[in-house]
Formats: C-alpha cells, sequence, structure tokens
C-alpha cells in the first residue's frame, strides 16, 4: 500500500511541476511582457525597463523559472496590482469559500446520486428508469449558468422562496451556519454532478449483480436487499470513487460559473474579477492552485480507491 501511494504521489508532483512550467510559459507569453500588463499601455519605456530589472524579468528563463518555484512553495504566487495585494492572500482569503461550496454541492450529489443510480438498476427498463435516464441528460447536457439561472428565476423571482444570492461577506463556513442562503448555489452545482454519478451508479450495479459471487450469493438463498447492500455495494462504488476525481476538474470549473452566477466571494468570482480587470498575476495564480487542487483531488481518488479495492495496490506493486 505504501509503494503505491508513493507511485501516486510522485505522478503528482510531477504532473503539477508540469502544470507550474505551463503556468510560468503563459505568463511569458503576455503581449508586451508582464511589465507592460501590470503597468498598463501608458508606461514609459523607462519605466518598463526599471520594472523588469526590480522583478528579474530580464534573467534567464530558467532562472526566472527557478524563482518562480521556489516563491510559489512560499506562498509567494505574484503581486496583484489591480487590488494591490499579493495573489497568495487572496487566494487564501477565497479558497477555502470555493472548497466549501465543491465540497459540499459535491456531498449533496452523492447522497442523491447513490440511491438514485442503485434505484435505477432495480428498476431497470421501467418508466421510472426512463425518465431518470432522461433527466440525466437533460442535466449533464445543461450549461451550470442556465442551471444557476432557471433556479433563480423560479425559486427566488416566481415563488420568493429562497434568496437569489448568499451574502457577499460571507465566510468559509456560512454555508452551514446560514444554509438557506446556499441552498440555490449548491443545489446548482450538485444537480449537474447527478447527473453524470447516477448514471455510473446505475452501470455499476447492474455489472455487479451479473458477477458470480452475486448468483453463488442467491444459490445460497440471500434476500435480494441483503445482496444488493451487503455483497454488490461496496463494489459497485469503487467507480464512483474513480468518477469522482475524474470529474473534479468539471466540478470546479462548475463552480467558477456558479460563483459568478451567485455572485459568491470564491476562487470563480475571483477569477472572472481578474479577467474582466486583465490582472495577469491573478489569474494566472488562480489557475496554477485550481489545478493543483484537481491533481491533489485526483491523488486522493486515486488512494480511496485503493484502499477500497487491494487488487488495484496489489496489482501495482
Amino acid at each position: 500500500m505504501l509503494g503505491y501511494i508513493v507511485r501516486r504521489t510522485l505522478q503528482a508532483i510531477v504532473v503539477i511541476l508540469g502544470v507550474t512550467l505551463i503556468v510560468f510559459l503563459l505568463g511569458q507569453l503576455i503581449p508586451g511582457g508582464q511589465a507592460r500588463a501590470a503597468l498598463g499601455p501608458k508606461a514609459t519605456s523607462i519605466q518598463i525597463t526599471h520594472f523588469t530589472h526590480l522583478n528579474g524579468f530580464d534573467q534567464p528563463l530558467w532562472v526566472q523559472y527557478w524563482h518562480y518555484i521556489v516563491n510559489m512553495l512560499n506562498g509567494d504566487f505574484g503581486y496583484s496590482y489591480k487590488n494591490n495585494q499579493g495573489v497568495g492572500r487572496l487566494i487564501v482569503e477565497r479558497l477555502p469559500k470555493t472548497f466549501t461550496l465543491v465540497g459540499a454541492s459535491t456531498l449533496l450529489a452523492l447522497v442523491i446520486a447513490i440511491p438514485l443510480g442503485m434505484a435505477q438498476a432495480i428498476r431497470r427498463n421501467t418508466p421510472f428508469d426512463y425518465a431518470m435516464t432522461a433527466a440525466s441528460f437533460i442535466l449533464y447536457a445543461m450549461p451550470a449558468f442556465l442551471m444557476g439561472e432557471l433556479l433563480i428565476l423560479l425559486f427566488s423571482f416566481t415563488l420568493h422562496w429562497l434568496p437569489s444570492a448568499p451574502p457577499t461577506d460571507a465566510s468559509a463556513w456560512a454555508v452551514f451556519t446560514d444554509p438557506v442562503a446556499f441552498i440555490l448555489p449548491v443545489a446548482s452545482l450538485a444537480a449537474l454532478t447527478v447527473a453524470s454519478f447516477s448514471r455510473y451508479m446505475r452501470s455499476s450495479v447492474l455489472d455487479t449483480v451479473a458477477e458470480d459471487y452475486i448468483r453463488t450469493a442467491r444459490a445460497k438463498g440471500a434476500g435480494s436487499r441483503r445482496i444488493l447492500w451487503a455483497h454488490a455495494m461496496r463494489n459497485a462504488l469503487l467507480p464512483i470513487i474513480t468518477l469522482i476525481g475524474l470529474s473534479l476538474p468539471a466540478i470546479v470549473g462548475g463552480a467558477l460559473i456558479i460563483e459568478d452566477v451567485f455572485n459568491y466571494p470564491g476562487m470563480g468570482l475571483l477569477t472572472v474579477q481578474a479577467a474582466n480587470n486583465d490582472d495577469i498575476p491573478l489569474i494566472l495564480g488562480t489557475t496554477l492552485v485550481a489545478t493543483i487542487a484537481t491533481v491533489l483531488g485526483s491523488l486522493l481518488a486515486d488512494v480511496l480507491y485503493a484502499v477500497a479495492d487491494p487488487r488495484i495496490r496489489l496489482g501495482g506493486d
């Protein structure tokens, strides 16, 4: 098990280094350079030269990249001249809020998708299965911003049941202390995730109940409920664990859009504001952090998969 975790960790480190290299090179491809992006189009050549030398942008690329990695390990992701703050400080303020939103929506999606997928598998090829499949396809194809706007239109403007947006000064834990204000953003993100998770859960249960050990359990007289929950459940969940890791980029991407729709002060809204203000260091910083979080989430999913299925780690040793 330890060897498996070490290998996956080393692979994740290589991927993260690759991501940092890509983000660094993107920073070098800014039209006019980072000096022009920071100082604006009216900056003089003397100002640009001084800024470039002061920040080490005139050094060889490998030296700049080395300093970039060292600074990143120290929590320095650059400086946002538009906000007059360090990018790392801005990210630290917003990242926990996005993690809370993503965590709450993913947990809600699992709570709904797992029993829903099992129910579809049990009632395979019935009107219930067809209806849930059609609903899943519709939700899966629906853009995140459209889902959020439809829920706001229905529950806020038409029925007046829920607020259209959480408080702008909400803390990272406000989703638990003031859950009513977060029902719509969490539900918007969870609905898109349920669509894919329930379909995978249905397929996984159908594949599992066709295995030999399930037929053996039936031959021994085990009841359908015991077979489903005691024998099929664990193995049917394995693809879902993997799916969580593979779906993290889509979930995080959906969270960025949902935050903008609901004006939720997380990483998504910060990224949108940075793009609107041409704040290149902040855009690169948020992109890097979001990607690293996704890679670490995938690593966690791999480890959980190995814990749930010993054959994975034994096969890799």
